[in-house]
């Protein structure tokens, strides 16, 4: 049985009629779909064990600490991190990139250097601009070239003893380019700086192992891989945040108070102020629950398919123009295109009218878009309930798109 023939029962969701018409779903790098199971999860929570955490010894609090803590433990095994210290809870990509930029931002001095692409997301662009304005940083971008890759070799000129930080996406949300995060974060520690890991794309559809990936953080986002919104995930090397201060303050994240100071609490809930997304990691567990059941391989194997089939299809398609690389084997599960004379915006809005839901605009990766010579793209991505048939829908409209106008 295919994979989406397995999961697609699980999400409701997908039986929903769009202009008469059932909907196609392509649209799960900006926020995947939810299956039963996780918002089952959070029902039983807010029904049955709703209660604030780490702060209360009555029964409810007791079960919600521990459901909290639980999810923590699987976070912590299937990202491979070495200890579940280095599981921190955030509101997402987004969040986590931030926490990292306020918090190593004090430690950065005028003429230090930080090293983005041009590929990245703004969440992994805009964070690091501020530090950089705050304390007198300078910003230097690997280009991108060829098909989508990264130029290594502009890399390594790039990188000076005033290297402080390596910031890169696993897997571009336009491109769909795999880096070789490895590599990099291997020379970025040769020079003493450290390096973070935007991971939205690349967590949903790949198994990580960030203990042996070597990364200083990483960060992702549940609601791109079934799990809940409200709710992400900050991986840091536990050296690493142990030295660190936090850059926010508030409840939770202390042990003792005095009004002219305090004493941070232990790792990970010194960068956790505030009540945390209690039902998000009920969410966030089953999530990762169904993930692993279905297994993280088979998971990659089916929307390679999907891949495969997206570019073959469209790259053989009239008037039509692809961005990234076009060997699904190192490209992630999204395909972004062109159709010659059609706004994206428009496009999108043709495809609405067959039931069918992509992405259109310029992806919050506007200077990957003027490298391109482009305002935007339509970007069609998958998951595991996405089906071959629901590619072909695909590819039936784009090809009727012009005899729309």
């Amino acid at each position: 049985m295919r994979l989406d023939e397995l999961t697609r029962p699980d999400f409701p969701i997908l039986e929903r009629q769009l202009n008469g018409r059932t909907l196609a779903y392509l649209d799960s790098a900006a926020s995947s779909q939810k299956p039963r199971q996780v918002v089952d999860a959070m029902t039983r929570y807010y029904q049955w064990s709703h209660a604030n955490v780490h702060r209360s010894i009555h029964t409810l609090g007791e079960e919600a600490t521990e459901m909290y803590e639980a999810a923590r433990d699987r976070v912590r095994d299937f990202i491979g991190a070495a200890s579940r210290e280095e599981v921190i809870f955030t509101r997402g990509t987004t969040d986590g990139i931030n926490l990292v930029a306020e918090a190593v931002g004090r430690t950065l001095a005028p003429g230090d250097e930080i090293i983005v692409t041009e590929m990245e997301h703004h969440s992994n662009l805009i964070p690091w601009q501020m530090a950089a304005r705050d304390r007198g940083v300078v910003i230097r971008a690997i280009p991108v070239i060829g098909e989508g890759f990264l130029d290594l070799e502009a890399f390594e000129q790039l990188l000076t003893p005033r290297t402080r930080i390596v910031a890169v996406a696993h897997v571009s949300n336009v491109l769909g380019t795999i880096n070789p995060v490895r590599q990099l974060i291997e020379r970025a520690r040769s020079r003493g700086a450290l390096s973070v890991i935007d991971g939205a794309q690349a967590a949903p559809h790949l198994r990580l192992n960030l203990s042996t990936l070597g990364c200083d953080f990483y960060a992702f986002s549940p609601h791109k891989m079934l799990g809940p919104t409200g709710i992400g995930v900050l991986y840091g090397r536990r050296e690493v945040l142990d030295r660190l201060e936090p850059a926010r303050g508030g409840g939770e994240m202390i042990k003792e108070v005095w009004l002219d100071h305090a004493q941070w609490n232990d790792l990970p809930w010194k960068f956790e102020p505030g009540t945390p997304p209690i039902a998000e990691a009920a969410g966030l567990a089953a999530a990762i629950d169904y993930l692993e059941q279905l297994g993280m391989e088979r998971v990659a194997e089916h929307e390679r398919a999907l891949t495969a089939q997206t570019l073959d299809a469209l790259g053989h398609a009239r008037d039509v123009t692809v961005y990234g690389p076009r060997n699904p084997e190192i490209k992630g599960a999204v395909v972004s295109f062109n159709v010659a004379g059609i706004h994206p915006h428009d496009g999108a809005a043709l495809l609405d009218d067959e039931g069918i839901a992509v992405r259109a605009g310029h992806h919050c990766a506007q200077p990957l878009m003027r490298r391109h010579g482009i305002a935007g793209t339509l970007r069609a991505s998958f998951s595991v309930y996405t089906s071959p048939d629901d590619i072909d829908r695909l590819v039936r409209a784009v090809a009727g798109l012009g005899a729309q106008l």
